[in-house]
């Protein structure tokens, strides 16, 4: 089973996140910000890494760098799923190691279609 990471401070957003790849057969994790991620992902592996860039503690780009530091997260997809839109703040996510970017509010069948691609 393909397992899903989804970072997000929000907890309805996390639970939307949850319900559709749920839905799509994803074994979903949630953490409420980068350093939780960080620390999961460091305790066991995941597929795909979905985050949200604005949190507090540690924020989507720190996130994104620290994982592509670990070895076992170098060429896993990481996904941004945010309201940040800004060509500058899109740039700063792909030097940090983004894969992709999706913006909020989402569609919950164009979001697993997404990830389905991405994890081709």
């Amino acid at each position: 089973m393909t397992r899903i990471l989804a970072v997000d401070d929000s907890p309805s957003m996390r639970e939307m996140v949850r319900i559709a790849l749920d839905s799509a057969g994803f074994e979903v994790a949630q953490a409420v910000d980068g350093q939780q991620a960080l620390a999961l992902a460091r305790q066991s592996c995941f597929d795909l890494v979905l985050s949200d860039v604005n949190m507090p503690e540690m924020n989507g780009i720190e996130l994104i760098r620290a994982l592509r530091a670990e070895t076992a997260y170098r060429h896993t997809p990481i996904l941004m799923l945010t309201t940040e839109a800004s060509p500058e703040r899109k740039r700063e996510g792909k030097e940090a190691g983004a894969t992709g970017w999706i913006v909020k509010p989402f569609d919950p069948a164009q979001l697993v279609a997404t990830m389905q691609r991405v994890l081709r």
